[in-house]
């Protein structure tokens, strides 16, 4: 049969998403806790590979297994061996046609800087911290240049291996929380550091030392080269990802958790 979990994680303490030779990985560790709840050699597949330090409230992942447990079983047996900062948010069978990867419709990250002049203790591992001002009205214009299609080689890693950079922007918001800015973006697809690289073009017309249409300058460029350097990775979470509704796939509030909406 085969199973879709929804994974909350904390990716501090890791090299990213993906199984790597000797490093810690949040798939290893998963794989390793499926591995001994099923009595058999389990492998998941993701919706989307974050990078090391990046996390994750609204991951999901699928898998195949022989073995039979109820909903109860999976999440608190999956939890019951996982470190304090991987846990199972959800379970479902699913038909053979689902991938977690190949049939999502869309992917949501949240990227989240604490905006104050002193450094955060509580939550510091969570959060991109920016001492300097920034205005979140400057950043949601700039942000207004990249919604829509567009050919996205300027915000993408050198090293991405994606075969096509055009990508579709279906919102990017900047909101405002107290200390908190979040930056709200989602998008059929992202490219390696894509949201990274957006991000540090926005805090640069944030802090004034940028014109809004300067990201729209970039894109023009079509050149990595070109663009500010990309945000921490500390700031940024999976938040959710979009399936066609035959799947029926829960849809948790999506986090951080101490952000509203």
């Amino acid at each position: 049969m085969r199973i879709a979990l929804g994974v909350e994680y904390d990716g501090s303490a890791y090299f990213g998403w993906q199984r790597q030779k000797d490093v810690t990985s949040v798939q290893r560790v998963l794989e390793k806790a499926l591995t001994v709840l099923a009595n058999e050699p389990i492998v998941v597949q993701c919706a989307g590979r974050t990078d090391s330090g990046v996390h994750g409230t609204g991951q999901v992942v699928h898998f195949d297994t022989n073995a039979v447990r109820n909903d109860r079983g999976w999440t608190l047996g999956i939890n019951s061996k996982l470190p304090s900062d991987i846990a199972i948010r959800w379970v479902k069978h699913v038909e053979d046609d689902f991938h977690a990867r190949f049939s999502a419709t869309a992917r949501r990250y949240r990227y989240i800087i604490c905006n104050s002049l002193l450094k955060p203790g509580i939550l510091s591992k969570g959060l991109s911290h920016y001492h300097q001002h920034l205005d979140e009205s400057l950043m949601q214009q700039a942000g207004n240049y990249l919604v829509g299609t567009h050919d996205f080689t300027s915000y993408r890693a050198l090293h991405c291996q994606a075969h096509s950079p055009v990508r579709e922007i279906k919102h990017l918001k900047v909101s405002r929380q107290g200390q908190f800015l979040i930056i709200d973006i989602k998008a059929n697809g992202f490219l390696h550091h894509m949201v990274r690289n957006i991000v540090g073009s926005l805090i640069k017309v944030g802090e004034g030392s940028a014109a809004p249409e300067s990201v729209q300058d970039i894109l023009a460029y079509l050149d990595r080269a070109k663009a500010p350097t990309m945000a921490k990775a500390g700031g940024l979470y999976l938040v959710e990802v979009d399936y066609p509704e035959q799947f029926a796939i829960p849809r948790p509030a999506i986090g951080p958790l101490f952000i509203v909406g």
